[in-house]
Parts: structure tokens; sequence; C-alpha cells
């Protein structure tokens, strides 16, 4: 049975699984988005994530509508009975549908952010606020190499003008006038890497800002990277993980292995999501699909379970696109790996390490 658990240094009592949204407004429909949300409550959670630039793949013609749709079934609900957690959209992902960029995390961006944000959900308050992704030069999104040539103008290591960034204490102090306002309760960090966690820690500090109570990262059998120094980070800092993509876009389902055609993400929208298009990606979700099925798991409970139970990983952000997926994500939180699994995961871990960085 799941028990809620506090989120890192803050009051909010979440379970540990989240439910993502991502693909309402484009994948599913208002309605089908209702049944996951009642689903969900009746199993007792009572996280929800979301983001302004959701629905993914984030295009023009459905920018807002999860949102719109969250905003529809919330108001519906006993607010205080649920923790919602949202993002602002950061610079230079070419999404100019988006506040013209948006070009920066300044005052003005992240307060019209906001603002539309508690409109479309029809609330008054967020209750963890995140960086969708920082406003400096970081690997993201499938890139692995910090590139130093990318902090300058010209593209060039050490030729001319560095670019400039929004920086960490005019964020935290932006983010700080909405904590005291009442629009936001905590604030977290997404697609951070442990220099900017342990920066925007410090900073907060310093100047007795909001501290950072969450990092929502992606982690999963395919991608482990947080293992490596993020999750020292979040044990000594008290920072809470939330995980995103623990079913590596359905690669760890063991569909796309049965069927390389079959309808999902990975076929639906060709050219996205890089991080899952790297050579070992088939090989090692096979693997994992078969370690599984030797062992009576179906590849989902494996991949899941393995995630869920991980000792830095404070909620689990699972999304699907119809109720019976719904339905054996939540259901595998019952699922228990036994030592001797675990450790043919590390085997195969370290045979295939992180092919989806």
């Amino acid at each position: 049975m799941m028990q809620n658990i506090t989120l890192g240094t803050s009051d909010l009592q979440v379970t540990p699984i989240c439910l993502g949204t991502m693909t309402y407004g484009d994948q599913n429909t208002q309605a089908e988005a209702f049944d996951q949300l009642d689903y969900a409550m009746a199993q007792g959670i009572n996280f929800i994530d979301t983001a302004e630039m959701y629905p993914v793949p984030p295009k023009a013609d459905t920018y807002t509508k999860t949102e719109t749709i969250i905003g529809n079934w919330l108001k519906n609900q006993p607010r205080d009975k649920i923790v919602l957690g949202g993002k602002v959209a950061g610079p230079r992902r070419g999404m100019d549908w988006i506040r013209g960029g948006p070009p920066c995390l300044d005052r003005n961006n992240i307060r019209e952010a906001i603002e539309g944000s508690l409109k479309r959900m029809q609330t008054n308050y967020i209750d963890i606020y995140q960086l969708h992704w920082p406003e400096r030069n970081v690997p993201m999104f499938g890139q692995y190499l910090f590139d130093p040539a990318n902090e300058y103008v010209s593209g060039k290591l050490g030729d001319g003008e560095r670019k400039e960034w929004v920086t960490i204490r005019n964020q935290l102090e932006t983010l700080a006038e909405l904590v005291k306002e009442g629009k936001i309760r905590y604030i977290g960090l997404s697609n951070e890497q442990p220099w900017g966690l342990m920066e925007f820690l410090r900073i907060a500090n310093e100047y007795d800002l909001p501290r950072v109570a969450t990092v929502q990262n992606c982690y999963n059998l395919l991608n482990r990277g947080m293992e490596f120094g993020m999750s020292e980070v979040l044990f000594r800092e008290n920072v809470g993980l939330l995980a995103y993509s623990p079913l590596a876009f359905g690669h760890l389902t063991g569909k796309y292995i049965d069927d390389p055609a079959a309808p999902g993400r990975v076929t639906m929208f060709l050219g996205y999501a890089q991080r899952y298009k790297k050579p070992n990606v088939t090989p090692a979700s096979k693997a994992y699909a078969e370690l599984a099925r030797a062992h009576g798991l179906t590849p989902t409970q494996l991949a899941l379970s393995f995630v869920y139970h991980r000792w830095f990983v404070t909620s689990t952000i699972i999304g699907a696109t119809n109720m019976n997926q719904l339905k054996e994500n939540i259901a595998a939180w019952d699922t228990q790996l036994s030592p001797e699994v675990m450790l043919e995961i590390e085997d195969l871990h370290l045979r295939m390490m992180n092919p989806a960085p």
C-alpha cells in the first residue's frame, strides 16, 4: 500500500506515484483525461504534474490545452486534497508561440507564465512550481555532453562575446515574489544538473530566497545518470526527485520489441525524443523485457518497480494514453523485485550502461 511521503524540505505530503498529463489535449481527449484523473484519485494518488507548454510534443495548435483540461476538472475537486505541480517553459527551444520564444526566464516571463497557468487551471495557487529547463547552456533532452563553446555568441570556444543569462539569483527573486503573493507554495527544478541544483541551493541560502524542494529529471532502466552525482546531492540536501519517463517512452513496456510499428509516441511522433533513438536502446529494451518475462513479470512491472522503489526517488511520474495502461502502471507499485532480479538488472546495466542519456 502506498504511503504519502514528504516532498523534500516542504510540508507537502505526496503519493509516491504522480499522474503525468502531457498527453491531455493531443493523444487524450478531455473525457479520457477526466477518467484518468478520477481513477488515479480513487486509487489514492494525490499528486498531478503538468506544464504550460503541454501537451507534448509541443505545438502551436495544442499549446495550453493540457492546463485547460486540468482546470475544467480541478474546479470540481477539493483543491486542498490535491498537490499540483506546474512548470514555466524556458528559453531556446524554438517555441515561438510561447511568449515569443520565450527569450529568457526573467521576471516578466515567469510572471506572465504563472498568471496564464493559474487562469487556465482555475486555481489560486500551484503547490510546486518548476523551471522546466535551465536558463543557461546545459545538455538536456537527449544531449549528454557539456559544450563550453555554446557559452559564446559565435559558437566558438573563447571567441568573442559571452552569452548573457538571467542569473539564478534573479530567477529566485521572482519566484520569491510569487511565494509571498501566495501564487506558488514551493519551487522546483527540472532537467537540471548537479552544479545547477547546488547553485540554486547556495544562492537561496545566501540571500534568504525560496529553497528548491524538488528536481524533476528523467530516470529509468535506460537512463540512470541520476545515480552518478545527483543522487548524493539529493540525499545530503534533502531535495526530492520526481522521476519522469520511467517507461522510456514505451520502450520498456516491450511493445516496440514485439512490434516496431506498434502505435505509440515513438511511431506517432517521428523525429521526436532523440534520447531514445540511440543505438543501444532497442537491444537494452529487449534484454530487460526478456529478464522480466524469465521471472514471471511483465516488462512494465519490472521497469516501474525498479524506479518506484529506488531510495532517492520521491515520486514517479507516470503517464498513459488509455485506462488499461494506467491501471497496470499503478498496480505495478505492489511488484517487489527480488534480490536475484536486482542483481541481473545490475549485470545488464554494466554491459549496456545508460543507452539513453
